[in-house]
């Protein structure tokens, strides 16, 4: 399950588990609740507002609720109840790429599997660096990876040798290292200072109080191949010649009158 708290613009959706986990398994439960909590969080964004992710304890999410599905009478059933988790996560992912409003997975610990697509499913990801790996099991377990899996990381990690050492080597990678290959924002020494940092990061951002629609098909823009596998339709560029007449202004009392004349072709940015 998951719990959602509101500071003002900032929404802070944390991973609770069900029943004790503490490993925030991605059970059937657990996916129906971010679903739900994403929805309502979508519904209710407003300019500036942005999300974080946290859990508590050592682990962020490890994934997929293995345990659940082994517990099923035969393999059939099992390889069935696995199934209808890839499926029904399919679109928690969609409703994280579609949100309007910038999002931060503040990892307070492990992200494996289905928890480390989650993470990075977000704009940002911020990393607590003296517990916790990045890991993608799937080779070392037999697993084939979801369509909409492979898409996300090709999406995300730009570099062929890091994603064949992530995906296809199941290497464990720790917060400094993925900092340096590129899929962590920043590393911090403990889980309660990677949430201070994000809230620091949510902050700065709230205040730029951007169009969440706007944010959102810009974002979708930027990944069009993840986006077309999870059913996410890229909107035609169309201008709200209101909203821009006023953009025009915000930026005049920002940065003066021949800013604004070169912006709109009076003239030129300069030399």
């Amino acid at each position: 399950m998951c719990s959602l708290e509101k500071r003002g613009t900032l929404f802070i959706l944390t991973l609770t588990g069900t029943d004790g986990d503490d490993q925030h398994r991605l059970g059937p439960q657990v996916i129906a609740s971010l679903l739900s909590t994403l929805s309502r969080i979508a519904a209710e964004a407003i300019p500036g507002s942005v999300l974080i992710t946290t859990a508590h304890g050592r682990y962020y999410s490890t994934g997929f609720d293995l345990i659940w599905a082994r517990k099923a009478e035969s393999g059939a059933a099992a390889a069935n109840r696995l199934h209808s988790m890839v499926n029904s996560l399919k679109p928690v992912a969609a409703a994280l790429m579609a949100l309007p409003m910038p999002t931060i997975a503040a990892l307070n610990g492990h992200a494996a599997a289905a928890g480390f697509l989650l993470a990075i499913c977000h704009d940002y990801v911020l990393m607590r660096s003296d517990v916790g790996v990045l890991y993608m099991p799937e080779v070392d377990l037999g697993l084939p990876l979801p369509d909409y899996f492979a898409a996300m990381f090709r999406s995300k990690i730009r570099s062929p040798t890091v994603m064949r050492e992530v995906v296809m080597s199941g290497v464990k990678v720790k917060a400094a290292e993925g900092v340096k290959m590129g899929m962590v924002d920043s590393a911090h020494d403990s889980a309660e200072s990677v949430v201070e940092a994000s809230m620091r990061l949510a902050e700065k951002l709230s205040r730029r109080k951007w169009v969440g629609d706007v944010y959102a098909d810009i974002r979708k823009s930027l990944y069009p191949d993840a986006c077309a596998v999870l059913d996410l339709p890229l909107k035609p560029l169309l201008f709200d010649l209101n909203y821009y007449w006023f953009s025009f202004v915000d930026l005049q009392s920002c940065f003066g009158t021949d800013f604004v004349s070169d912006f709109s072709g009076e003239g030129h940015f300069g030399d």
